[in-house]
């Protein structure tokens, strides 16, 4: 289940952190628009790039209109303008015509649903399931034995025997199988392993071994694989970005895809977590790791001074480590960069 915060709920929060921070100026885009219609497919951090250097900065702007219901939520067709009070710029809403004309009479119908913040599709894969674990806890997971058909590998709609499994018949699992173990590049701390999701299951018939039924297969499942218990997914796709309240440094460990080199909307996994401070919204600077170069006239290593590249936004935290989504890539990010506070 879809837990939908709106975003007047996280903005009141994240202006709570922002007030404990000395105000600072707001750098306009040097070409930005006078007003904007919102279109079908805009995100918050699109129109924001519009008017300002920073998108994330947006709600330092953002005027509040107590006559528009919802107006911290945008639809397609409503129109954002910027004024100035006070001699200060603020981005202001003006709710569109959010009505359809059905002959012989006209009635009002809700179009869309308020625009995301930042691209969904790139990170709901990635919101849902477990994803990082620890390794005591997969290990001791039930676990994929063989499949029921006679097939190498099982795919879905096919039938696999389980160990392990103290569901009852109907009981819903996740297929996961190991990945790569999530390390602190700094302190060779073992932060977490990376579970891949490969199918659902269900419990056709409980015992020892359970035979389960796959469905919404991602890959073959495979003898060994673990299975975990699904429950009611919760979890938000509304962002307020802001930055961390309290100082950052970490770095990226791991991106998704198998790809070396790291561009805009990709998604990658920082070893900073909730134990840290780390939330979902939280923009960092990327700065690229400084190369170590041989110095040509004194013969001696000399590393190079570190380079901002970017900027993320953290969209799901676990403990030790956080996903969070390329925004902006000015130079192709790699892992081993560090991240900080914007």
């Amino acid at each position: 289940m879809l837990k939908k915060n709106t975003l007047a709920a996280v903005l009141a929060a994240a202006l709570v952190a922002l007030a404990a921070h000395a105000a600072q100026e707001v750098a306009l885009n040097p070409d930005h628009p006078d007003r904007y219609v919102v279109k079908r497919g805009d995100t918050l951090w699109d129109i924001a790039a519009r008017f300002l250097r920073d998108p994330w900065l947006w709600p330092e702007i953002w005027h509040v209109n107590p006559q528009i219901e919802n107006p911290h939520l945008i639809y397609p067709g409503d129109v954002i303008s910027l004024v100035y009070i006070d001699g200060r710029p603020r981005l202001v809403l003006q709710r569109g015509r959010r009505t359809v004309k059905l002959s012989p009479r006209a009635r009002a119908l809700p179009l869309d649903e308020a625009i995301p913040t930042i691209p969904l599709d790139a990170i709901r894969p990635f919101l849902s399931r477990p994803r990082v674990l620890g390794e005591d806890e997969f290990e001791a997971a039930p676990y994929v034995v063989a499949s029921a058909d006679e097939h190498l590998i099982a795919a879905s709609g096919m039938r696999v025997y389980a160990r392990g499994v103290l569901g009852d018949a109907g009981a819903r699992y996740a297929v996961l199988r190991r990945g790569q173990i999530y390390r602190d590049p700094d302190t060779g701390e073992v932060l977490g392993l990376e579970a891949i999701h490969v199918a659902d299951a269900q419990v056709q018939r409980a015992g020892d071994p359970a035979v389960l039924v796959l469905q919404r297969s991602t890959r073959e499942t495979l003898p060994g694989d673990r299975l975990f218990p699904v429950g009611e997914d919760r979890y938000t796709d509304n962002f307020l970005p802001r930055a961390p309240g309290r100082r950052v440094e970490g770095r990226i460990i791991a991106v998704f895809d198998g790809v070396s080199r790291i561009g805009q909307y990709q998604v990658v996994v920082l070893n900073r977590g909730a134990r840290d401070g780390m939330e979902p919204g939280h923009v960092l600077a990327v700065h690229r790791a400084g190369e170590t170069i041989r110095d040509p006239v004194r013969r001696e290593k000399v590393t190079l001074p570190d380079e901002r590249a970017g900027i993320v936004m953290v969209f799901r935290t676990f403990d030790r480590v956080s996903y969070a989504l390329v925004m902006s890539a000015t130079r192709a990010l790699r892992v081993l960069d560090r991240v900080r506070n914007p």
